[in-house]
């Protein structure tokens, strides 16, 4: 098995960053909804305010580092819980889905939430993506079906 290595996300990996967001996109049915620039999605996590983190997997190919993985997120402040880390996307290009990268990616949240002193990490999956369903529910995730999504755009 290739050796998979998780590190803290740099500038430099944004295109490939947005090229695994675009594959969600795809799989998640939903292409046209990525509008974000390859600039302020630099500017959002590595700019003078950085609103997200991010970690890696990679692997070694043709001699070359190759992000096959990451999970992004961000800091949530909940007024019943206190701090907690936001996932926004843990995202696994599909070739190396089921090859233990996901689980990597996890591990390295958790690690990261205990050091911040989190009380907890939240997310969202779509009611029919069993896969990630199974996979987030080996970690005794709780889901909670009374609570609906809202959003405003701003144009």
């Amino acid at each position: 098995m290739e050796k998979i290595t998780v590190r803290v996300a740099r500038k430099e990996d944004c295109p490939r960053l947005l090229e695994l967001i675009r594959e969600l996109a795809e799989y998640e049915k939903a292409p046209e909804e990525v509008t974000v620039t390859l600039e302020h999605f630099e500017e959002a996590g590595f700019g003078s305010n950085p609103v997200w983190k991010a970690f890696v997997a990679t692997v070694m190919e043709d001699d070359k580092e190759f992000i096959v993985g990451f999970a992004l997120y961000y800091v949530r402040y909940s007024t019943w819980k206190g701090s907690r880390l936001y996932l926004e996307d843990i995202i696994v290009t599909e070739k190396w889905r089921g090859r233990q990268v996901g689980q990597l990616l996890f591990e390295q949240l958790f690690e990261e939430a205990r050091e911040k002193q989190f009380c907890g990490i939240t997310f969202q999956v779509l009611e029919w993506n069993e896969p990630a369903i199974n996979f987030y529910k080996k970690f005794q995730a709780k889901f909670d079906p009374e609570w609906i999504n809202v959003s405003i755009e701003m144009k």
